[in-house]
Order: C-alpha cells, then sequence, then structure tokens
C-alpha cells in the first residue's frame, strides 16, 4: 500500500506503569493481587453534564449500554479511595518525579504546578466514574534513525481497574490495578508509515526503561495508536501491549480505513443519500417459521422475532473486506451488538449461508423490496433487541456515506480492530477538586538534571562491558523485567550469559510453550539459579525447574529438586557410570582413541539426565579412555 498517497497519519499514546512505592492517591502498594478477593459491592455509573451543559458522547454510549458493574477487592491493594467513599490523599511526589525524569531526558518543558483534572471514562473501570490525570511537561522530542519526533505532553494519571469478566448484564472489574500510577506520554502525529510507528513507541519505551523506574512483565505498558488517512476521520485505537503488534495494527487499520474511502465513493456513484437509508424496520418472523436456521429457530421458540431492514444501494458492499476477517457487515454487526445486545446479524451478501436457503433470501427481498443494487440486513432475538440493533446498523451505514466515522476501537488478537465507542469530546475533562496542585520548582528541576540517568544506548555499552554481554544478550536483559534479579545474581558470581539467556529467551520459550511463568515468583528464580550455584544441581535443570515452580507457585526450589529427581548423583556413581560406559564400548574407544570422547559424552550425559556435571563427567572420562589407549 502506498501510505504516502493515501495520506497515512499516525500518533501513539504510550501509558507505562510506573515502579512507585505507593498507588497514586493513597499509600496501597501498586500490586495485582493473586490470591482472589476479599468482598465485593455493585455500582450503576451514570454520566453528567459538565460545566457548560454538555454531556461527552463517549461516557453516554457507555451509559446507555445499561451494565451493572461488581467490583471485587482486597483489603491489602485497595482502600476506601479505590472504592471512592473517602477523598484522594496528595498526589505521589514518586510518580510525579519519574515523569519529570522522562521528561527532561527528552527535551521536554516542564510545567510550573502539576494540575489534577478529572477524565470523564463511565465504562465501569474507574468506580469514581473518571480518571485522575495531570500534566507534567509539553513538548519534548525522539530521535529515531536520523529523524526527530516530537512529543506533545508527558502527564502522570491512574490505572483502570481490571477486567475480569463480563456478560449481557453485568462487568466485572477488580479494583487491585485501580490508581497503579502511570505514565502518559502523548507523539505528534508525526509517523506516516507502520515501521515509523514501530520505530518510534519502542525507542521511547527504551527510554522508560532507562530510567530504572517502570514497573515490568506483561499489561504494565499499553500503547494507544491512532490512524487517520485523507479525508478519514481520527481512529483511536486502544490496549496494543504488544509492542510488536503496532505495525500489524497500523497496517490493517490503514487498510480497512482506504476501503472506506471506497465504499463511499461507490455509494456516491450509486447516487446514495442519508435520506435513502430509512430506518423502516420489517418483522419478517412469519417467513422463517420452518427455516433450517437454527439460529433464527432458536429465536423464534424463545417468542423472539425476525426483523429485516433495507440498505439501499449496499448490495456487493455489506460484504466487502475491509482488512483480514473484517467486512462493512462486521462493522455493522458490531454496532448492532452494542446498542441491541444482539449476537450478530446476517446481511444478504453473506446469503444463502448459514442454513438460510436461496428461496428464503428470493422472498426476504420481494417482502422488502429490494432492489438488486440493494442489501437486507435481517437480525433475530427479542423485539426489541432487534429493533435497536437494526437502527444501529442503519445509523453505520448512513456514516459509510461520509467514509472513515471518528470513532475509539480497540485491538484484537490478531491486528485487526473492533467498534468500541465513538471519540470522546472536549466536554470530557474537567478539575479535580479534592487534591491540591504540585509545585514543580526551579530548585526541584535542577535536582533532576543532576541526577538524570544513562540514555539507553550509554546504558548499553556500559553493560556490554560491565557483564560481558553480546549486543543481543544486553538489550534483552535491559527490556527484560528480571534486571534487577540478573543485576543481583550477576554479582554473586553467577556466569551472566547463562543468566541472561535463561531470564530472557528460555523464560520466554516457557510462555510460548503454555508454562505460566508469569506465576514464577522472583525468590523461586533466585533459589534455582543459587541450587546451580551451590552444586546441588546443573544448570540443564534449569527449565525442567522453572516449569515446575511456575506451575506449583507454592513450592519451593530445593524440595523441586527432589520430586523431580534431579539431585546430583555422588562421585562415586558418577565414576560408576562412566568406566561402565566405557568398558560397554571399549571397541570403539581402541578404533577411534580420543575422538570417541565426542560420542561416550552424549551417551553419558544421557543417562546421568542433568544429574552429573559436564565438567567432572569429561574429566573422568579422559582419564578412563586414556586408561585403555595407552
Amino acid at each position: 500500500m502506498d501510505y504516502k498517497k493515501i495520506g497515512l497519519t499516525i500518533g501513539i499514546e504510550i501509558h507505562q506503569e510506573l515502579a512507585t512505592e505507593t498507588k497514586l492517591f493513597c499509600n496501597c502498594p501498586p500490586e495485582l493481587n493473586k490470591d482472589g478477593y476479599d468482598f465485593t459491592f455493585t455500582r450503576k455509573l451514570r454520566p453528567a453534564q459538565s460545566e457548560l451543559g454538555e454531556i461527552d458522547p463517549a461516557a453516554l454510549f457507555e451509559f446507555l449500554k445499561g451494565k451493572t458493574i461488581i467490583y471485587e477487592a482486597d483489603h491489602r491493594t485497595s482502600c476506601l479511595v479505590e472504592m471512592d467513599e473517602e477523598p484522594p490523599s496528595p498526589m505521589d511526589e514518586e510518580a510525579v518525579g519519574i515523569a519529570l525524569t522522562f521528561s527532561l531526558m527528552t527535551k521536554g518543558t516542564p510545567v510550573d504546578e502539576v494540575q489534577i483534572m478529572r477524565k470523564t471514562v463511565v465504562d465501569g473501570s474507574n468506580t469514581g466514574g473518571f480518571q485522575r490525570t495531570s500534566v507534567v511537561s509539553l513538548g519534548g522530542e525522539v530521535e529515531v534513525g536520523g529523524k526527530t519526533y516530537h512529543l506533545e505532553q508527558v502527564a502522570v494519571e491512574e490505572d483502570a481497574a481490571r477486567k475480569m469478566s463480563e456478560d449481557g448484564e453485568t462487568i466485572t472489574y477488580r479494583l487491585d490495578r485501580l490508581g497503579i500510577p502511570l505514565i502518559e506520554i502523548t507523539t505528534a502525529p508525526e509517523m506516516h508509515t507502520p515501521q515509523e510507528a514501530y520505530d518510534v513507541a519502542r525507542r521511547i519505551g527504551s527510554i522508560l526503561r532507562a530510567t530504572g523506574k517502570v514497573r515490568r512483565g506483561i499489561g504494565t505498558i499499553r500503547q494507544d495508536v491512532n490512524v487517520s488517512i485523507m479525508n478519514g476521520g481520527i481512529i483511536e485505537i486502544k490496549g496494543a501491549q504488544d509492542l510488536g503488534m503496532i505495525k500489524t495494527l497500523v497496517e490493517f487499520e490503514a487498510q480497512r480505513q482506504a476501503t472506506l474511502i471506497e465504499i463511499q465513493e461507490e455509494l456516491i456513484t450509486r447516487g446514495v443519500i442519508a435520506d435513502d437509508l430509512e430506518k423502516k424496520l420489517v418483522d419478517v418472523s412469519e417467513m422463517f417459521v420452518k427455516t433450517e436456521s437454527k439460529i433464527l429457530l432458536n429465536a423464534l421458540k424463545r417468542g423472539g422475532k425476525v426483523y429485516a431492514v433495507r440498505l439501499k444501494g449496499f448490495n456487493g458492499l455489506t460484504g466487502k473486506e475491509l482488512c483480514p476477517n473484517r467486512r462493512l457487515g462486521t462493522e455493522m454487526s458490531d454496532h448492532a451488538k452494542f446498542m441491541g445486545g444482539v449476537r450478530g446479524i446476517f446481511h444478504t451478501d453473506e446469503l444463502p449461508g448459514y442454513k438460510i436457503t436461496q428461496e428464503e433470501v428470493k422472498k426476504l427481498r420481494e417482502e422488502m423490496g429490494a432492489e438488486p443494487s440493494d442489501a437486507v440486513v435481517i437480525v433475530a432475538d427479542d423485539e426489541s433487541s432487534c429493533k435497536a440493533a437494526l437502527i444501529a446498523v442503519v445509523d453505520r451505514a448512513v456514516q459509510a456515506l461520509s467514509g472513515v466515522p471518528a470513532e475509539t476501537r480497540s485491538a484484537n488478537q490478531d491486528g485487526t480492530t473492533r467498534f468500541t465507542r465513538p471519540r470522546p469530546g472536549a466536554a470530557r475533562m474537567y478539575p479535580e477538586t479534592d487534591v491540591r496542585p504540585t509545585q514543580i520548582t526551579t530548585d526541584v528541576i535542577i535536582t533532576a538534571l543532576k541526577n538524570l540517568p544513562d540514555m539507553p544506548e550509554v546504558k548499553l555499552t556500559k553493560y556490554k562491558k560491565r557483564y560481558e554481554l553480546n549486543d543481543k544478550l544486553a538489550i534483552q536483559i535491559l527490556d527484560s523485567e528480571h534486571l534487577d534479579l540478573f543485576e543481583e545474581l550477576a554479582e554473586l558470581g553467577l556466569s551472566t550469559t547463562l543468566l541472561a539467556v535463561t531470564l530472557t529467551e528460555d523464560l520466554t520459550k516457557l510462555r510460548r510453550d503454555g508454562v505460566p511463568t508469569e506465576d514464577l515468583s522472583q525468590n523461586a528464580i533466585r533459589e534455582t539459579f543459587m541450587l546451580v550455584k551451590d552444586g546441588t544441581t546443573v544448570k540443564e535443570s534449569i527449565p525442567d525447574m522453572l516449569t515446575y515452580l511456575a506451575k506449583n507457585p507454592t513450592h519451593d526450589a530445593e524440595k523441586t529438586i527432589k520430586e523431580l529427581g534431579l539431585e546430583m548423583m555422588s562421585d562415586d556413581e558418577v565414576k560408576h557410570l562412566v568406566e561402565s560406559a566405557v568398558k560397554e564400548r571399549e571397541a570403539l574407544v581402541k578404533e577411534k582413541g580420543m575422538k570417541a570422547m565426542g560420542p561416550l559424552m552424549g551417551v553419558i550425559m544421557g543417562k546421568a539426565r542433568g544429574k552429573a556435571s559436564p565438567q567432572q563427567v569429561n574429566k573422568l572420562l579422559n582419564t578412563a579412555i586414556r586408561a585403555i589407549i595407552e
């Protein structure tokens, strides 16, 4: 795709959890609780008018879903502040200091006074219906590939509660994450290719990690990507946790938007206008009482209805692929699900299908008065849900006449996106009245400047030299959530290469193999390495031990060695194993001499199964072979 031709423009918002001692507005520890919860409570959130009498459209959209919100909380990581039953404490100065450090590292201009604002959020992820956010600096820049990219602002804000589950009526959140300090970095919309977006996000992430004050691991960093093309609205894509997904997200979104523009142009060519798209909903239930479609039949048996609506001029367009696995009909279905609570829709571009016959489609088109250029959409559910869903479908069809509607979307695992809500408006922000501003004085800035950490490239050079690592391993360990543990164990004399490979490549491989490495405690990893260091087991046992400890987080490393049978063989046992192997293959030894070392080492180590040191076996084997050939 020619990104320059379509006018692709990209901006990024990076949200990174900070490694502070407390949450942003209370003294609770900023940790996720793995032990469940102590109690629950229920809320319903409603949007309120701003001081100008306006209601934010995104907030109104969430409210109209009518969801009941259940909150799970524990006494250790949550308090009355998270429950919105007590005013917040003063903003954590450590969090502001970390944001200030990043700002100065990227040449930003700190504000004189950090004002706390409330950002309306009524999806349930914040108990008070808003998120507190504060701008710390304006401007700034990062350099990537010899080109300078500008930052718009750096802010500190509180993280949202964790969504645990959702069904048709309720959403369940856990409060342990609510209030954990985040730094939010907003770039200027100066990127114009997917690769640029990836490179800039990676550079910002490396500078954040260079501060030494950010949390690491899955879920601690999230990227929102704003994407637009020429003559289209701005799309905000939320929830990209994997940096590597950014390129795919932008590629697919650019493709989706370009195809929406093509659909717009085709509709104009066909002479379709908004007034042609009537919300004339027709009950076509009688037509499907004998259908073989289980979806329609089950809805009718439950006392539901089948409703239809005609979309003038949309034949062949509702089924048009926007990007992999996404069609215009999919977009309409997303809106129908949100507004009607239905499970999905059918449109004539995909029919006959789903056990709906050609004859039924023919009768449906006749009943709806559909011309060959028209599409028909049907939905099966209770009557009110059907009507709400099809009204949403017509509204989305009207939006197609404008090309790319501005909206907020969520990232899917495959790199595509789905509709979430309309874009928020200016009425979303208003001042926080319960927390005093924080001053950033000249003395504070001077002190911060004197203590700025090394930039990533400087730190990389020092790491390679200090720990004798190659470029690849040094970069990987600097990006790792286990960096502090690496430094601690390296100081105790363990092999830095072994540490780096295990803490990055081996743990990644275990995670991809389905091992729950997120349940591995730092102490379990530490104990495993210490048992290798003191000779209780060998380094070859590490993957097996870490796998077992991840699946059994209450066990300790020393007991794991015994349970897995990984105790080291005694000196006599190793000697007997070596001598037996040499005796069994004496002919090989006489034929090849010292060249028999390799094959015999493989045999012996295979029998030892990690219970013997390769160095010890090598020494004994060398002696045994020489005793035969000399």
